[in-house]
């Protein structure tokens, strides 16, 4: 099928992005709000944000005026007729978006694609008593969309090949990355983030070192650009903590995915992060850079790692074996391709290595050993995957 107008409902900061890029990639573009005045301001700053970048040189002033030109803003939602995909951008509520898709049916046609860009809801249960369900599809954008490259395009059991097929080209005009994700908890990149904060968490609870010592490590040695306390203490920990607990509830409640007491305490404390001023970091006092110690990071050369602190080699094992053994959960559970698991990662992360680049770097054997003997020590959040070793092996 064959899309030149796209619409998005919701004017906030994801809907705004979204429809900033549809703009730009050539389509047709109705920005809906139910909420005139929010409609309105949405169309407002995405010709803002269109200015700043002709200003920052990320577009032609040509091209910045024709994306502007085709973005129009209204509280009706017929005006969303005539569009071939809809994306909805709504708040994270199940009932909410299951009646906006129900709604834009009474107003469009069967062949019409609804893509929703819930980061948390499975898509099957948002298509349930949709007319024609499988026109429904995930489209995860990640935040802020006009500079996040990755788009996570999520398959329900139910949606067709052309819905998907449409709304991966629609990902690739905007000039995003799509990947294909199972509807599945997490998605992918999500999915896969699991280990970065929950095995520094136990790590921390084990004392293996205190938080600036495993933020400086894995920086250092891991190559990430924040550590796991910074990232968490930048998303906030009341969020972090509430993501935490869906991913635990959805999964079936598996050890590893168990939120940790010490968030638990912090949130109870009102220590949330930057937004309060205190989490993991106290964030009235600053930090030294980190020194230039001349590492060619990730790596796990004991003589390199050596030079940032006597902790460093356990908490990059720990940290990379456990990274690996979700990748194997993740491939057994065939939620992406391995090609598109390494995509998310690098994209919608900004990880130095893609999960299975971390599998190879650590050894599946090395990995599972390490994992056997922390489970044999502390329990079932080090249960390997049961082919880790194979599955790992085969795919990296």
């Amino acid at each position: 099928m064959r899309v030149t107008r796209v619409g998005v409902v919701g004017a906030g900061t994801m809907g705004r992005g979204i429809a900033q890029l549809a703009a730009l990639g050539g389509y047709e573009t109705v920005l809906y709000d139910v909420a005139p005045d929010l409609a309105a301001a949405g169309a407002e700053g995405l010709r803002e944000a269109l200015a700043k970048g002709v200003a920052r040189r990320r577009w032609s002033e040509d091209e910045g005026r024709a994306a502007s030109a085709r973005v129009e803003a209204t509280a009706d939602l017929g005006e969303l007729a005539g569009c071939a995909l809809v994306i909805e951008a709504a708040p994270e509520k199940l009932e909410l978006k299951q009646q906006i898709f129900s709604d834009l049916a009474a107003q469009l046609g069967p062949d019409a694609v609804f893509a929703s860009n819930t980061s948390s809801l499975r898509v099957g249960d948002i298509a349930a008593g949709v007319p024609h369900p499988e026109r429904v599809v995930g489209m995860h954008f990640f935040n802020p969309p006009p500079l996040m490259k990755l788009v996570e395009v999520v398959a329900a059991e139910g949606s067709s090949n052309q819905a998907l097929a449409a709304t991966t080209a629609v990902a690739q005009q905007m000039g995003r990355t799509p990947i294909r994700a199972k509807d599945s908890p997490g998605f992918v990149a999500n999915r896969l983030a699991r280990p970065f904060s929950l095995e520094s968490l136990r790590m921390l609870g084990d004392g293996v070192a205190d938080v600036a010592t495993i933020d400086r490590v894995v920086r250092l040695g891991g190559g990430f650009r924040m550590g796991p306390f910074e990232l968490l203490d930048l998303i906030g920990l009341d969020v972090n903590l509430e993501i935490a607990r869906s991913f635990f509830a959805q999964g079936g409640e598996p050890e590893r995915w168990r939120p940790h007491p010490i968030q638990e305490r912090l949130v109870a404390e009102g220590r949330f992060g930057r937004k309060s001023g205190r989490g993991y970091h106290d964030y009235s006092e600053e930090r030294e850079p980190d020194p230039e110690l001349g590492i060619d990071a990730p790596t796990l050369d004991p003589k390199h790692l050596a030079k940032i602190d006597p902790a460093a080699e356990q908490i990059l094992t720990r940290l990379f074996a456990q990274i690996a053994n979700e990748a194997a959960f993740a491939l057994e559970e065939e939620i992406a391709s391995p090609e598109d698991m390494e995509t998310a990662m690098k994209l919608g992360f900004n990880w130095p290595l893609g999960p299975l680049g971390f599998a190879e770097l650590i050894g599946p054997d090395r990995a599972a050993d390490l994992l056997e003997e922390l489970q044999a020590e502390k329990g079932e959040a080090y249960s390997p995957a049961p082919a880790l070793r194979r599955i790992i092996s085969s795919s990296t």
